[in-house]
């Protein structure tokens, strides 16, 4: 049975990220996978890595049970808006506290790159942004992709990891943000 695992990356409980992460979440429970699910906003833990990788901030309750899911999981569903051009600091503190050595990835004495200890997991990244798409391309070079697609999971082994852009938030309209809830329903029941 294919272990799958949304993480909402959105501090806010009454954001469309949290829709798109439900709406990811019923297309899913048609399936036979096993789900679970992190809203980040909800754990107890402090983001900052508070003395880099020169010694491990102890984890807390909240964060060892997260790590254990991300483990676990087969496929992962990342739920997050593009603000500044990245992701909100919230997910970047869960990021630095949970993708560690040891965990995430084993740096090779005398090695460039490390050894990649998620190799064998996928993921979906939806993105949710107020720039078009062709904007965030073309002119900004997609950054909060490019970080997190290959700075983060494709360093940690995790691939392929595919892409759902959903852009412009601002002043869309409700039939825009449905049709939006009705793909994000049917990548769930594709488990993609």
């Amino acid at each position: 049975m294919k272990q799958l695992l949304i993480i909402n990356g959105h501090p806010n409980k009454q954001s469309f990220n949290y829709a798109l992460a439900n709406a990811y979440k019923e297309g899913a429970l048609k399936t036979n996978a096993n789900l679970t699910q992190i809203n980040i906003a909800d754990l107890n833990f402090n983001p900052n890595l508070k003395f880099g990788y020169q010694q491990r901030t102890p984890l807390e309750s909240d964060l060892i049970i997260a790590i254990e899911k991300i483990k676990k999981a087969d496929h992962i569903v990342w739920v997050f808006p593009m603000w500044w051009y990245g992701y909100p600091a919230i997910m970047k503190g869960f990021i630095d506290r949970t993708f560690l050595p040891g965990i995430a990835f084993q740096p090779i004495e005398g090695k460039a790159l490390p050894k990649k200890l998620f190799k064998g997991k996928t993921s979906r990244i939806i993105i949710t942004s107020d720039s078009p798409r062709w904007y965030d391309y073309l002119f900004m070079k997609s950054p909060a992709i490019q970080q997190f697609k290959k700075g983060t999971l494709h360093f940690c082994g995790i691939k392929p990891v595919k892409v759902t852009y959903i852009a412009p938030l601002k002043n869309s309209t409700i039939e825009f943000r449905e049709k939006w809830l009705k793909k994000v329903t049917f990548l769930g029941e594709e488990q993609q």
